[in-house]
């Protein structure tokens, strides 16, 4: 039986009572800090390629450009495209710390992802300890930890890491992205790795660098990889 993703959160949306929508300052609803409208707007991405969760006019098993390829991940599941109201909160998350905006996309999340085949534990694309020690955090773990917990998953935590810092992805073409991360993670030593795993990042962009992770856990031995995003941009 699938865990209750509400029961998680619910005690969050008590302890925060009155709930106030994020977006907009209305009341909030249904336990959430977001309005109907608002939840109303929210850019789903729901008609998408399977194996990379592009955006789609409808859903399919693979799009022109994983048709013929070898790709590491099972499936690809990005809850929303990067536009508004998202890419804001996640924003807010990312470069100012704001853990309310990150609670409200973490319950999105799990809400979401409740239906999606099943892990054996959650694992998350790691930052490189520089940029790490730069920022104070890692917005990907703030959201991959209470997906987690809601989800009762196992959280991988310490096995996959980045040996080498890479250049920012958003300053790179598609050929440049890939080349960028090869070989940028590793797998360290450790009790066998699950069988199945998820790999969870903020914003999927072309893909390239959690392909990579998934390569490196792929060698390591875990048999299927499903790679999970908040928002595919």
């Amino acid at each position: 039986m699938r865990p209750s993703v509400g029961g998680f959160f619910s005690g969050l949306g008590r302890a925060l009572l009155p709930l106030r929508c994020l977006v907009c300052e209305e009341p909030g609803a249904e336990g959430f800090d977001l309005c109907p409208d608002c939840r109303a707007d929210l850019p789903w991405n729901r008609a998408a390629c399977a194996r990379c969760a592009l955006p789609l006019p409808r859903a399919a098993p693979r799009c022109g450009r994983c048709a013929g390829l070898a790709l590491p991940q099972a499936s690809a599941r990005a809850v929303f495209l990067h536009a508004a109201p998202v890419d804001q909160l996640h924003r807010r998350l990312k470069f100012h710390g704001e853990l309310a905006a990150g609670r409200l996309l973490g319950q999105l999340l799990a809400e979401a992802l409740a239906s999606a085949p099943r892990p054996q534990a959650l694992a998350w694309l790691p930052l490189h300890r520089a940029r790490l020690r730069r920022r104070g955090y890692d917005q990907a773990l703030e959201l991959a930890r209470p997906l987690a917990r809601a989800l009762e998953l196992p959280l991988l935590a310490g096995r996959l890491h980045r040996r080498r810092a890479t250049a920012a992805q958003s300053e790179l073409d598609a050929a440049a992205r890939r080349r960028n991360v090869r070989g940028a993670f590793a797998v360290r030593p450790g009790p066998p790795l699950p069988a199945h795993l998820a790999l969870f990042d903020d914003v999927m962009t072309t893909g390239a660098t959690l392909q990579e992770a998934a390569r490196a856990l792929r060698l390591a031995g875990v048999e299927r990889v499903d790679l999970w995003a908040l928002a595919r941009a």
